[in-house]
């Protein structure tokens, strides 16, 4: 206390004690009174002393004994935990609530923790989901990242691949040019494409035409190019359908027998079947998708005339029409149709369809452009030491063997655009859906509106779209056949009081590191009740993820009845 009182005296008599000396001694002597002498400065240090002393005296008087640390409280920490990883995990961000969704709470709650689920038992990295209702848009989200290594979170304006939902975008093309009689569905190819050879199949000459290339009936191989195969496989899996069908009815056989011989008889005749039937599958299994080498392609194709070399002089795998084969192939042979029947280009006729329907973030993939909202990274390409070109590849993932998180290797999708090689957002492919539906239903709403604009396409056009064809098959949903570039799940209800399937049309895609759906559920419309109601009547989910082999239909068609359970209500 002595030191520290001496100090400021001390300051307050020097000439350089310029805090006291221009401050208050200054000011006193500005203000022209007589001069300050230097007894001033031990009457200062006296006043400042007995108030110290004072203050200090009643501090210790009602000082308590010092305290221990406190322990630290376990039910704490856990509150701070949350902190931290709110702080590392990406919001969910989504578009600002409208009035329309306010109505969609419970759908939208609902939907939210089923897609949380979903992303985290396929370990996605990133989802992005959209829904309309009744061509508004209710709802649309990002769960997780876009780019896990810079930790740029998933928004509803994220553009990823949609894969092979670009099938369904080139049937738009294919369906103008047909209603305006530039294009016939049912002429052998080579009417457009001469240098796509003419085919035979076991010695028998064969047409490819356009209209079984749409429903994957063509033959046309697939990735897969080991013909023996694909064709094990497909009767493998017929096998397993036939024996489906017959298993309820061989029951009933062995209940009706009731003899242990018989039984014994049966369950080694059952065994021999189970044996041929591993057997049929040992021989049978193909490579997946994603094992394929084309699948991973970096050279760049000029235009769809060019991508045909990689497939036009392979053998038909099946006599057209006979089968159904999906064939991502098939669909680059198609974009060669709409470029010789339009006279433009693919792309460009393409880029003139997502004008028209407003779909302006809808692109095909290349490296060079600058698109907003995705996320990427640099990798040169070197040869013999030399970096040749920088690429950039999106953020798309896939786990290693080790059940690591991996970027997928860079590729390029300028051979295949028609069937699998756009980018896009949940927004654009909700518009998508509900121009399709709108055009499906409004033949239904003309005779009580003669006010309503005419769809993109007609509704016959859109009728004969959506109409299941025959000898094919719908992957992602056993219930359903595939269509023209869509496929489609009919209305049906076996039993009374018990389960009804619902009507719906559906794309999923599958690319390297990417998966999409969309999926369009119409309203039952009841064509007495329809006076107030104007197209499109319906729902449409849109899910992009940046992980591949993440199947997304059923969660798409869940989402749709939640919605469409309180459009009900």
């Amino acid at each position: 206390m002595y030191r520290l009182l001496s100090a400021v005296t001390l300051q307050a008599a020097t000439p350089g004690g310029r805090a006291w000396g221009c401050g208050r001694r200054g000011a006193h002597q500005r203000a022209g009174l007589p001069p300050l002498g230097n007894g001033w400065v031990g009457g200062l240090g006296l006043g400042l002393g007995l108030a110290l002393g004072v203050k200090l005296a009643g501090g210790l008087r009602g000082a308590a004994p010092a305290q221990p640390p406190a322990a630290p409280d376990p039910e704490a920490w856990p509150q701070a935990v949350p902190l931290l990883e709110q702080s590392l995990a990406p919001r969910s961000l989504q578009t600002p609530a409208s009035p329309h969704s306010r109505c969609f709470a419970r759908a939208i709650e609902s939907s939210r923790d089923l897609l949380h689920r979903i992303k985290d038992e396929v370990g996605a990295p990133g989802i992005v989901v959209g829904v309309s209702v009744d061509g508004k848009e209710v709802w649309s989200e990002g769960l997780g990242y876009a780019d896990v290594e810079n930790r740029v979170p998933c928004k509803p304006e994220t553009v990823m691949r949609i894969a092979s939902i670009s099938k369904s975008l080139t049937m738009v093309a294919l369906a103008k040019l047909w209603e305006a009689g530039k294009l016939d569905l049912d002429v052998p190819v080579q009417h457009y494409v001469p240098e796509f050879p003419e085919k035979e199949y076991e010695g028998e000459k064969v047409s490819v035409t356009t209209r079984l290339l749409i429903s994957h009936l063509s033959g046309i191989r697939h990735y897969e190019k080991d013909m023996k195969k694909v064709k094990e496989e497909k009767a493998y899996k017929a096998l397993k359908m036939m024996k489906g069908t017959m298993a309820s009815d061989q029951e009933k056989e062995l209940k009706e027998k009731g003899s242990k011989s018989n039984e014994k008889n049966d369950f080694s005749k059952a065994k021999s079947e189970q044996d041929n039937e591993s057997k049929c599958r040992k021989h049978g299994k193909k490579k997946n998708d994603f094992e394929q080498g084309e699948l991973y392609l970096k050279e760049k194709f000029e235009n769809s005339i060019e991508s045909l070399k990689l497939f036009k002089n392979d053998p038909l795998f099946f006599k057209p029409g006979s089968q159904f084969l999906y064939s991502t192939f098939g669909y680059t042979l198609l974009a060669a149709i709409v470029e010789r029947a339009s006279g433009y280009k693919y792309l460009d006729y393409m880029q003139k369809i997502f004008h028209d329907l407003d779909m302006l973030t809808t692109v095909q993939e290349e490296n060079e452009p600058v698109i907003y909202n995705r996320a990427r990274n640099k990798s040169g390409i070197k040869e013999q030491g030399k970096v040749l070109s920088v690429m950039r590849s999106k953020r798309f993932y896939v786990y290693n063997k080790k059940r690591r998180l991996i970027n997928t290797p860079y590729v390029d999708n300028s051979y295949k655009w028609a069937g699998g090689g756009f980018l896009s957002t949940v927004g654009d492919l909700l518009k998508f859906g509900n121009a399709m539906l709108y055009g499906y239903q409004v033949g239904l709403f003309k005779n009580s509106n003669e006010n309503l604009l005419p769809g993109y396409l007609k509704p016959e056009t859109m009728v004969m779209i959506w109409t299941p064809v025959p000898n094919t098959e719908m992957s992602w949903d056993k219930e359903g056949k595939y269509a023209m570039a869509w496929g489609v799940v009919e209305k049906k209800q076996t039993h009374g009081s018990c389960r009804k399937q619902r009507h719906y049309a559906s794309h999923t895609g599958g690319a390297v590191g990417a998966s999409s759906v969309l999926l369009v559920l119409p309203e039952e419309l009841d064509t007495e009740v329809i006076n107030n109601k104007v197209p499109p009547r319906g729902i449409i989910v849109s899910i992009i993820c940046n992980m591949q082999s993440v199947g997304l239909n059923s969660t798409a068609l869940k989402i749709a009845l939640e919605f469409d359970k309180d459009r009900s209500e």
